[in-house]
């Protein structure tokens, strides 16, 4: 199945996905980047809430559920793009992040978006717990080196757990809903590690 090859465990409801985008900082006059849209369960609810959305599904029967679904529900302020995420071009404009990405993918993902000529203003990301936690900066768990890297120029935290019962098909492991909001300059230029980066 594409989905375990892939490692993606798509949400299974409409109404978490509307629950998880409220606790992000997402506005109704953003440009929203979705990556592995599957078959549009975050799609639909992040088309009610913003602007616009870039939804990103490299499988050809994936997307074209997509399209259908969209067209169905009568969603005209979605663009689906049937490409790999990693050789996508990013906007120019302001965007944020809000997705739910196959879990292998989750390191490329970050370091593309977070060393990106326009990186986004805020990513939201679906992640395996223990990868997420690496991601924080502070003493109570080891900091990775992307976790050093995205530390500095964004502010991150998890935001909620999630159960595996909430995924079609159920991962193996706990994952959450992590966030990551970009910093002002000044912020970003006095940011200090909270621990050292070991060597």
């Amino acid at each position: 199945m594409r989905n375990h090859l892939l490692s993606q465990h798509f949400l299974k409801s409409p109404r978490l996905a509307l629950t998880l985008i409220g606790h992000s900082n997402l506005k109704k006059r953003d440009l929203i980047i979705e990556i592995g849209a599957g078959s549009g369960v975050i799609t639909s609810a992040l088309s009610h809430r913003v602007r616009h959305v870039i939804a990103i599904e490299p499988d050809h029967s994936t997307a074209a559920k997509l399209r259908a679904n969209l067209a169905k529900r009568g969603i005209d302020n979605v663009t689906i793009l049937e490409q790999d995420f990693l050789s996508v071009s990013l906007p120019d404009e302001p965007y944020k992040v809000f997705s739910n990405p196959p879990f292998h993918l989750s390191s490329a993902i970050l370091h593309k978006l977070i060393d990106a000529t326009n990186p986004p203003d805020s990513i939201y990301l679906i992640l395996q717990k223990q990868f997420a936690l690496k991601l924080l900066n502070n003493t109570r768990h080891y900091t990775s080196k992307l976790g050093f890297a995205l530390t500095a120029k964004y502010d991150t935290k998890i935001k909620l757990p999630l159960k595996p019962t909430d995924f079609t098909p159920p991962p193996a492991v706990p994952c959450v809903l992590f966030e990551a909001k970009a910093k002002s300059p000044l912020q970003a230029h006095n940011s200090e590690p909270l621990s050292t980066f070991p060597k």
